[in-house]
């Protein structure tokens, strides 16, 4: 395996290296690549199946006439028949070893030369199982993404090329649906897609109401669940505004925005997906109050692949480090144009601490696919951190005039923007010092640690020694805070494997010295930074929190203090520290602290929730039960994470019953719970199926009619209507299995399908 590694390492330099740009899909036999894909799908409910027929034109794109093709589609795929240039053929069905999937090896009626193209057309069945992020069928909405490899393609994400991306026509029969691209109404009850971008085919249904942006944000529609209110349309407006100033920011960076609509669309699963201006955004997110951090990551970087990946393809080995890598660098500057430095460094922060976590077991850049499990903790952060260094070596403004440039220059072309014809212009701009960046950061696994030494008074100089574990040199700041506060800056190199000094002219005692401030070098350690040396900040909030769970509170108090001298936008600290006072009954500093969290321009979930959390837990000692409720319920709608929305939804309904404020609970949906007991104590699978969503909770049926609780006895706590079609009931549950008694509460989701309640989740269960 090292072996390969080494050898895969080695073709890359000399693609990367040799004097003309060999083409990314440059193979001495037949490659494919897909030019266009063309899709007719249509779901059926009733047998839980997507019928399709998929049109591929394919290009090959190799040096050697192809006789047959290869392409890979989700192993419960049922091929119905498959065409080349619509005359029918034999085809092969094996396993396909990287990502569990069926391959598909079509026979090619004669041959297809270098740079012709054939149309594979293959129809098919897809049954559905069970419901997942990745695919769907069910009465409140459909989703089909491509990692549940709903259509046949020959590249898949896992290859060192990355995944097709085409221009697409996608219909849909029976169905109101979103993708990306523009709709054109076909009758009332189909949609059809055309894209004119690099994309990948995918779709997603609901009962929606459209939303459309004005000024800046022409162009940016939200889908908004029917039944939203006006907090949430609100709120889509300000998502909308933010999507359209990311569009602006780009355009001045990377030249005339393409003609494309951008969508941010509402959806209970399969959040976080986005291509070619569609963004799929967890329902949660229109219920909040500010914009948070990140939400706001996700859109800038959604808005940026319309430029990188979208208007011009990224292919070739290395993909991820354009597409996920360059469009994080990006979106950091979009974030510290709209939000200010502090907000960009506090993301960057949270970014670095992701990377530290996987940098020991990671793999080079340029080879990395997302078949390793450090893919995305490695592309996009330690990516986005390579082009900081490369954009400080050559300057801003030229390097993104080779970026601009490149992608201008990968537009409409087979092979699009490849790393290897990026690394060219940047070295052909910068020289040896490019290339030696390059070269590590891309081609090597992380191997730097700058260490800096507890400054030493010499005459009337302070010095400190300075050491680089790495292979390359590292050119950085080194800053020095003195007792009185003042800060200064020197600069210098320290050469690779080797040490080196800061010297600063002052006779003033130097109480702190950090090197790389900035922290543009991906390290393998970033707590020895620092002299006299603190904890690395995710060590350190590891340690408070276990110190908080340990009720420790002055000690967890203390070490939050000491990360929020280091850094004081670090939100994860300052929440720590506001419950650290909180518990200690520091109430009134605890409040501050709090405030001071929701003050943040671009907070992150997890501190909106426990920022009102804790809120609401002050005003309840105050006794304002009704400030109280309400500050729970910014929590619950922030829906953050598990512990903070358990904690938030607990408080509620303790604060609203001390201000005789609970709101009334659905008599429907007490009814269905009722209904719902009886059938999990009939332990018959086909009750329970009745109450439930098709496709939803087959694993807790399973459970339930293999344990036949004694007793299931739950009570409705209060309902919340969530939007036209969904409620959230928050119960307590009595339950006795194998003789234990057990009991706690849980969130049940419920959905409204052909006009009744059906069980569709169960967000939390807290029952031990």
């Amino acid at each position: 395996m090292k072996f390969f590694s080494c050898f895969l390492a080695f073709c890359l330099l000399v693609l990367v290296y040799t004097p003309h740009v060999a083409r990314a899909q440059d193979e001495p036999r037949a490659a494919w690549q897909v030019a266009s894909f063309n899709i007719s799908a249509d779901v059926s409910a009733n047998e839980r199946a997507l019928n399709a027929s998929a049109e591929l034109n394919v290009r090959n794109v190799g040096r050697g006439a192809g006789s047959s093709i290869t392409v890979r589609i989700n192993p419960k795929a049922e091929i119905k028949s498959v065409k080349v240039n619509d005359a029918a053929t034999t085809f092969t069905s094996q396993p396909e070893p990287r990502g569990n999937l069926q391959r598909l090896i079509i026979r090619i009626p004669g041959s297809v030369a270098p740079d012709a193209t054939a149309r594979v057309t293959v129809a098919y069945r897809l049954p559905l199982t069970d419901n997942s992020s990745l695919a769907a069928i069910s009465p409140n909405g459909n989703l089909f993404l491509p990692l549940s490899f709903w259509y046949p393609a020959p590249n898949t994400p896992f290859a060192l090329r990355g995944a097709d991306v085409a221009p697409f026509n996608l219909r849909l029969d029976g169905e109101i649906a979103v993708s990306s691209g523009v709709e054109h109404k076909m009758r009332s009850l189909s949609s059809m897609f055309e894209q004119s971008l690099n994309a990948q085919p995918f779709f997603v249904t609901g009962d929606w109401e459209r939303v459309e942006g004005a000024g800046e944000a022409g162009g940016v529609q939200t889908w908004l669940p029917k039944g939203s209110g006006a907090e949430e349309r609100k709120e889509a407006e300000a998502l909308m505004s933010l999507a359209g100033a990311a569009r602006s920011f780009y355009a001045g960076l990377l030249g005339p925005a393409p003609d494309a609509p951008i969508h941010l669309v509402s959806v209970t699963r399969g959040a976080g997906f986005n291509d070619a201006g569609t963004v799929l955004l967890d329902s949660a997110v229109f219920r909040r109050t500010r914009i948070d951090s990140t939400t706001a990551l996700l859109i800038a970087e959604s808005v940026a692949r319309l430029w990188i990946g979208g208007q011009t393809s990224v292919r070739g080995e290395g993909f991820g480090v354009i597409r996920e890598g360059l469009t994080r660098y990006l979106a950091n500057l979009f974030l510290e144009k709209q939000f200010g430095r502090e907000t960009a460094d506090a993301e960057r922060m949270r970014q670095r601490t992701a990377y530290v976590a996987i940098s020991k077991r990671d793999a080079p850049l340029s080879l990395a696919t997302p078949l390793d499990d450090t893919y995305f903790g490695s592309v996009a952060n330690k990516g986005a951190m390579v082009w900081r260094i490369l954009e400080r070596a050559l300057g801003r403004d030229a390097f993104h005039t080779i970026v601009r440039a490149s992608l201008q220059n990968g537009k409409g072309t087979p092979t699009g923007l490849t790393l290897a014809a990026l690394r060219a212009a940047l070295v052909e701009r910068g020289g040896a010092p490019v290339k030696a960046i390059l070269d590590h950061e891309l081609d090597q696994p992380t191997d730097m640690d700058l260490l800096v030494g507890v400054p030493q008074q010499r005459g009337a100089q302070w010095v400190s020694a300075l050491r680089n574990l790495g292979s390359v040199d590292a050119s950085v700041t080194v800053a020095a805070t003195t007792a009185s506060g003042e800060r200064l800056t020197v600069d210098t190199t320290i050469p690779a494997r080797n040490f080196a000094e800061a010297v600063f002219n002052t006779q003033a005692r130097i109480s702190r010295v950090e090197i790389d401030p900035d922290k543009l070098y991906p390290q393998l350690d970033y707590a020895n930074d620092i002299a006299p040396r603190t904890r690395q900040s995710d060590d350190a909030l590891a340690e408070a929190t276990r110190l908080y769970a340990g009720q420790q509170y002055a000690q967890a108090e203390s070490l939050a203090r000491e990360q929020l001298a280091i850094s004081p936008h670090m939100q994860e600290a300052r929440i720590l520290l506001a419950r650290s006072l909180l518990a200690g009954n520091k109430v009134d500093e605890a409040e501050k602290e709090f405030r001071a969290t929701l003050e943040e321009r671009a907070p992150t979930p997890a501190a909106l929730a426990w920022a009102n959390i804790g809120l609401g837990e002050v005003a309840l000692r105050k006794g304002q039960a009704a400030e109280a409720a309400r500050r729970f319920n910014e929590a619950v709608r922030a829906d953050a994470e598990y512990a903070s929305t358990v904690a938030a939804r607990a408080g509620r309904i303790n604060a609203e019953a001390k201000a005789g404020a609970a709101p009334a609970i659905d008599e429907a949906a007490k009814s269905f719970v009722g209904q719902f007991d009886a059938a999990v104590k009939s332990g018959k699978k086909t009750e329970m199926e009745s109450l439930i969503v098709p496709g939803e909770l087959s694993r807790f049926v399973q459970g339930i009619v293999g344990s036949q609780p004694e007793l299931w006895q739950t009570r409705v706590l209060r309902t919340e209507l969530l939007d036209a079609n969904r409620l959230a009931v928050d119960v307590s549950l009595n339950t006795r299995e194998f003789g234990r008694d057990q009991a706690g509460t849980a969130v049940l989701m419920l959905a409204r399908t052909n006009g009744a309640w059906k069980l569709s989740s169960i967000e939390f269960f807290e029952v031990r």
